[in-house]
């Protein structure tokens, strides 16, 4: 049986290759909800009674349609009470107000 004329040199391309590339845990994935707004920093407390959508926003999970909604929501019930209550609105589900139930106040 004939060997590949190429075989040496593909042995050696395969033991050097990954001494090349660093490994893809050496690369840190980008952080979730990274993003932050001229008006406040993520992390910082959000009111939810009077925050505006690109506010709302800042909640981690929270994109345009679920922060129309809770503005609809308050806009139709009043200001809310306590934080708990934004888990009425339809798109707050229970992991994403464990992710900011930290971050919700009502003032």
């Amino acid at each position: 049986m004939r060997q590949h004329p190429h075989r040496p040199l593909i042995v050696a391309l395969f033991a050097i290759v990954p001494w090349l590339v660093p490994p893809a845990a050496a690369a840190a994935p980008p952080a979730r909800g990274a993003q932050t707004s001229i008006t406040a920093k993520v992390g910082e407390p959000v009111n939810i009674n009077t925050a505006d959508v690109k506010e709302l926003m800042r909640l981690e999970g929270v994109g345009r349609k679920v922060a129309e909604r809770i503005v609809q929501y308050r806009e139709a019930h009043g200001p809310f009470k306590q934080p708990e209550e934004l888990r009425r609105v339809e798109g707050i589900g229970h992991g994403l107000w464990e992710r900011n139930r930290a971050r919700i106040v009502v003032k």
